[in-house]
């Protein structure tokens, strides 16, 4: 579902290139929870910004889908993101202004659609996410992890291909933590959508299908769960 061949990533800081990624393949599967982990500078949040198709690659192909995103204009990408790709950051970035169903909807309504023609989707997200009582609430009035429940409904209201978290447990307590990481877990078991989650959380790998370890831009290693780790050669 998700495929990378040969993806690089550079950027020119203070005239000289910095290597983010550096020759990165790698395939995802539908239904995967996979985690990426790495000490901080290893590249995993740029891992995630170009599977997203925030950024593009320096070099290389990524596939969606069996879609090269590569050729795509960039009306194209940003329906690609709309519609197919959720996305889930560590400071939540819900809009201050709107309601919980309202930022849950947010997708459906860029795409045109009314709140009143999702309502029931929205209804039925909140109550997976166990915040029913909460929606006419505001995120002022709402606890840190009440807001990443929010985010991550936001995220999959589109049935995406693939759920992107980024930290999504940083800013929680352990217990907000927890439920957050249960329910990446469980939208991974639907088989629809595949989760990549970029995380220090170790709780996160034990439940993972899959962890890709990086470290300088290089992918170190790789782990299936229940099978022993497979290290790679790093050139």
């Amino acid at each position: 579902m998700i495929e990378l061949r040969n993806v690089s990533k550079s950027y020119e800081m203070g005239g000289q290139e910095v290597l983010a990624l550096q020759n990165i393949s790698l395939e995802i599967g539908q239904g995967e929870l996979t985690c990426v982990v790495g000490p901080s500078g290893a590249g995993k949040s740029t891992l995630l910004h170009l599977i997203g198709c925030l950024d593009t690659p320096t070099s290389g192909e990524i596939l969606l889908d069996g879609q090269a995103v590569n050729s795509l204009s960039d009306d194209e990408l940003s329906i690609l993101r709309r519609d197919r790709i959720g996305f889930v950051f560590q400071f939540f970035n819900l809009l201050p202004t709107l309601t919980a169903e309202e930022n849950i909807a947010l997708p459906q309504l860029i795409a045109g659609r009314s709140l009143e023609d999702v309502r029931e989707k929205v209804a039925a997200l909140l109550e997976i996410i166990g915040l029913t009582s909460r929606r006419h609430h505001k995120p002022e009035q709402l606890s840190g992890g009440e807001l990443q429940r929010i985010a991550i409904a936001r995220a999959i209201i589109n049935d995406p291909l693939v759920v992107l978290a980024d930290e999504p447990t940083g800013n929680l307590d352990t217990s907000s933590g927890e439920i957050v990481i249960s329910l990446l877990k469980e939208i991974s078991e639907r088989g629809t959508s595949s989760v990549v989650v970029a995380s220090h959380n170790v709780e996160l790998t034990k439940l993972g299908d899959r962890t890709i370890a990086l470290r300088d831009g290089k992918l170190e290693s790789w782990t299936r769960k229940n099978s022993k780790q497979v290290a790679l050669p790093v050139p």
